[in-house]
């Protein structure tokens, strides 16, 4: 009976404080999207962050079947292509994924002198596709790309100016871009706009290999991080990423799961 009341109890502490995997970490590549969705249940996730479109009819009902929530899809556009735009295959996927309150997380690559000029008519289609699916668009800054700082994402943001687009808050991008000393002033800035946050274990400097590690890893202080995020107001999606973390794929997530748990 005390183990019985001891599992509910865990069960339950992961429903309100669920923790997604973006697929880099569930199998991405290498196990097929059933499989993917079976590991995350098994591991303790609530559901799994996609990247790209592939099998993504059938990502959705594994998540629907499951009683799994479909956090979001990552695509984005390069400033540098010949005719800069989304990707063709994004419209049918937002009408898939109506309904699902799946994020649209959108990066925003290549350097020209007028990226966000580019940019800005770009994003507000998209963000007028997802409003008709009931859907937000996320900015993604990524570190190297156009929009690789929040201050970046903030921009467009602003110069896009529609009410479903915001922004993901990405721990290990960052970390990278050297902003670390600014942090409250950073979260409270980007905050209002935050439509997800993403952690994993980190150094406090460094490479990729420092800056992305399981959740119990790394000199950087998450759990404080996290109980910043939340206690500044944020009540919305937590994902985790993997992207190159070595180690047997399973184990990884449940020394992430179990370090969440302890948060």
């Amino acid at each position: 009976m005390k183990l019985a009341i001891i599992l509910i109890a865990a069960a339950l502490h992961a429903a309100d404080s669920p923790l997604y995997v973006f697929d880099n970490g569930s199998g991405r590549g290498e196990l097929n999207v059933e499989q993917q969705t079976e590991l995350a249940q098994r591991t303790g996730y609530a559901g799994i962050f996609y990247s790209g479109f592939k099998d993504l009819p059938q990502l959705v009902a594994a998540h629907k079947q499951r009683g799994m929530h479909m956090v979001g899809i990552y695509t984005g556009m390069n400033l540098k292509d010949p005719l800069p735009t989304y990707d063709r295959a994004l419209p049918e996927a937002i009408r898939l994924l109506k309904g699902t309150g799946a994020l649209i997380t959108f990066t925003v690559n290549g350097s020209v002198l007028n990226g966000d000029d580019i940019a800005t008519p770009v994003v507000r289609e998209v963000a007028a596709m997802a409003a008709a699916a009931r859907l937000k668009v996320a900015l993604y800054p990524h570190y190297g790309f156009h929009i690789a700082r929040i201050e970046d994402a903030l921009r467009l943001i602003e110069k896009v100016n529609r009410p479903n687009v915001g922004l993901v808050f990405n721990l290990c991008h960052w970390l990278r871009s050297g902003d670390e000393a600014n942090m409250q002033a950073r979260l409270k800035q980007a905050l209002p706009k935050t439509l997800m946050v993403s952690i994993n274990g980190a150094d406090h400097e460094g490479d990729w290999t420092r800056l992305i590690q399981t959740l119990d890893r790394g000199t950087f202080d998450v759990k404080a991080f996290v109980h910043t995020v939340r206690s500044m107001g944020f009540k919305g999606p937590i994902g985790l990423q993997c992207y190159n973390v070595k180690g047997d794929r399973e184990e990884n997530l449940k020394r992430s799961m179990r370090a969440w748990r302890a948060f």
